[in-house]
């Protein structure tokens, strides 16, 4: 005979009920949230590939603020080149008044306290801090200011001038990703932005019998010149030429001595690598501790100038009063000075364009991943609200039929 407890009814319901205000509580859950997915059991694949979704997602998010960080700062450098070309246009318009042959020595003078003072503004332009506080034109040595002004006394000058700018900023290695595995430049270098000529940098070294003792390398430009032992000067000239550098080498028929020459106007920069000497060997550097300053040896034949220096060598013309030099290499080196900040601004004009088409591809991306976790792990408003109602009546028809069991007493079971 099977023994039949008192309680069971009430234990069935209790546990029937539980399970009931479970389930009102998951779809509430559900309904607050937004999302059907609240434990991994719930659905293993979707909270999977919601997972992926999300962290792309995430991904995508953190790409969109490093577009919106690259616009800003290039929209800033664009807007300085600008005001520097602008100055650079109207320096030229000077020198071709002072190159009329009609103006006297006076006249001349007032001329180049005008380009001086345009001089001034270039390097307060090429010295600008963005909004970030940083330096726009310093490369990665983001506080340092990039170009300092020596000044002394010129013939007809009458006054202390500028008489040279020295860069002492560093390249452009500043990048930031704006899609997986693709990056853009954030900065120009002072070194090329503000250069007018290519440059060439002539050794005095006999290097025909030179040949590399030990392993090492050095660097040209940023990119590194991997060195073995037994080199000679020919195949380092090779390496060089196959660095990527915006360098060619070439060997000095004079001197016998490596030659490196720009293939656009910047700043060469030269340093050897960490415990080796193969540049300082071949007199191209001498041992500096900061390497990103010109660092030329004392032998080396170096040419080259940058803006600053057109513009000072046309002011000094107009100060002499010598109209063939204005009219001839004072006129020239201005526009290659301008030449090169065109340049430099179409360069910057297309990596912005860059960076906004990579932001207009993501902006179209994002409601695509959007839709796609939606998908996975969304909860259908309609069907949660239906199912909600439903097991709330039936919770509340389970409670109702639970108060009307009639309790059993001790008669029930003698009948």
């Amino acid at each position: 005979m099977n023994r039949i407890s008192s309680d069971m009814a009430n234990t069935d319901i209790q546990f029937f009920l539980r399970r009931q205000e479970d389930s009102v509580q998951k779809l509430q859950n559900q309904i607050s949230s937004g999302n059907r997915i609240t434990r991994l059991s719930d659905d293993p694949l979707a909270a999977s590939r919601t997972v992926g979704y999300d962290s792309y997602l995430s991904r995508i998010q953190r790409f969109q603020k490093n577009i919106s960080y690259a616009q800003d700062h290039l929209n800033q450098i664009d807007l300085n080149l600008r005001s520097s070309v602008d100055i650079l246009q109207r320096v030229r318009e000077l020198a071709v008044m002072g190159a009329n042959g009609t103006y006297t020595q006076e006249d001349t003078r007032i001329m180049a306290a005008e380009v001086n003072s345009m001089l001034e503004q270039l390097v307060s332009i090429a010295n600008t801090v963005g909004p970030d506080t940083k330096q726009l034109f310093s490369g990665d040595k983001s506080f340092t200011e990039p170009f300092r002004i020596i000044e002394g006394t010129v013939d007809g000058g009458g006054e202390t001038l500028v008489v040279n700018v020295e860069y002492r900023g560093a390249g452009s290695s500043r990048r930031t990703e704006i899609h997986n595995n693709i990056y853009t430049n954030l900065d120009i270098g002072g070194g090329e932005a503000f250069w007018a000529e290519r440059m060439q940098i002539h050794s005095a070294v006999d290097a025909s019998a030179w040949r590399a003792l030990e392993d090492g390398s050095f660097f040209i430009d940023g990119q590194e010149i991997t060195v073995r032992s037994g080199d000679t000067l020919p195949s380092l000239i090779a390496k060089i030429n196959e660095s990527g550098a915006p360098v060619k080498a070439s060997v000095d028929p004079s001197s016998q001595g490596l030659v490196i020459t720009g293939t656009n106007p910047h700043l060469i920069r030269m340093e050897d690598g960490e415990g080796r000497t193969v540049l300082q060997e071949l007199g191209m550097i001498q041992f500096n501790s900061d390497p990103s300053a010109p660092n030329w040896h004392p032998s080396s034949r170096v040419q080259g100038g940058s803006v600053f220096d057109m513009v000072i060598r046309l002011r000094d013309g107009m100060l002499r009063g010598d109209t063939e030099y204005i009219g001839s290499l004072g006129l020239s080196g201005i526009d290659s000075a301008l030449g090169n900040v065109l340049s430099r601004q179409a360069d910057i004009g297309s990596r912005h364009e860059r960076v906004s088409m990579a932001g207009s591809s993501l902006n179209e991306e994002i409601p695509n991943v959007t839709s796609m976790i939606a998908r996975e792990s969304g909860v259908d408003m309609v069907t949660a609200a239906t199912d909600l109602a439903m097991i709330n009546l039936a919770h509340r028809a389970t409670l109702m039929a639970a108060a009307k069991i009639p309790p059993a007493t001790l008669l029930d079971f003698l009948r």
